[in-house]
């Protein structure tokens, strides 16, 4: 059997840090997941789900994700039956989430949810310093600088791939 998700979406609201009896960090938020296809009218509908996060996730979710933060989730769908303070029989879906994954970068972050600016967080360069062969933004594969690309021409022959 299988039980495998992955969403991508906005936090709609800032992650709440909680603690169990026994010690243990749960996070929980919710995220905006706009749908794949657009209605009659031309909108997209969107989906709010519930996502819970434990352990060193959760504690990772608090600290660095805020409100319209966009986040990628991986995990499983968890049903829980429960009963409201009435009596009432009631079900829930939520995402029980193994990992969390930035859906932006830092810099492309604008909407309300804080300062995206200190590199420090996570402790690596900003994406933009790094390009495609992973060296440093002004390298190219031979060293020289990424300037110094020359365009190719008919007259140069075969590609190399």
């Amino acid at each position: 059997m299988l039980n495998k998700i992955f969403i991508m979406g906005r936090l709609t609201r800032d992650p709440e840090l909680r603690r169990t009896q026994s010690g243990i960090a749960v996070t929980s938020f919710s995220l905006a997941v706009d749908r794949d296809y657009k209605t009659q009218a031309g909108e997209r509908e969107t989906d709010f789900i519930d996502v819970v996060a434990w352990r060193s996730t959760a504690e990772f979710v608090s600290k660095y994700f805020t409100k319209g933060r966009m986040a990628v989730v991986e995990g499983r769908l968890q049903i829980r039956d429960w009963t409201d303070k009435d009596g009432n029989k009631r079900r829930s879906a939520e995402v029980v989430a193994d990992s969390v994954y930035f859906g932006d970068s830092k810099r492309d972050s604008t909407g309300s949810g804080g300062d995206y600016r200190r590199t420090e967080d996570f402790g690596a360069p900003p994406p933009a310093s790094y390009d495609r062969f992973g060296s440093g933004r002004d390298s190219a594969p031979s060293g020289g600088r990424s300037d110094d690309y020359q365009e190719m021409t008919e007259e140069d022959g075969e590609l190399p791939f």
